[in-house]
């Protein structure tokens, strides 16, 4: 499921040039704060999803909501007291 949430968020990736140091920033809309900035395309993807990665074990940690994306959802099972 996780890898599948990735691969389909990662697909909603966008990039850019920026002007003033021609470097490449990426980010995923639907992911807010997740975003990457480094001096090939190859290594801002790689970063963005390294950056994807870590924001959504972050949100499972703090239990947090993390928005679908193209209808792939992880749920996050609440622990109950034994």
């Amino acid at each position: 499921m996780l890898t599948k949430y990735i691969k389909k968020a990662m697909d909603h990736a966008r990039y850019e040039i920026l002007n003033d140091d021609k470097s490449f920033y990426g980010e995923i809309h639907e992911c807010p704060g997740v975003y990457a900035n480094a001096d090939t395309l190859e290594k801002c993807r790689n970063e963005l999803e390294e950056v994807l990665e870590e924001w959504v074990l972050f949100r499972i940690y703090k239990n947090l909501p993390i928005p679908p994306v193209d209808g792939v959802r992880i749920k996050i099972k609440k622990e109950t007291a034994a």
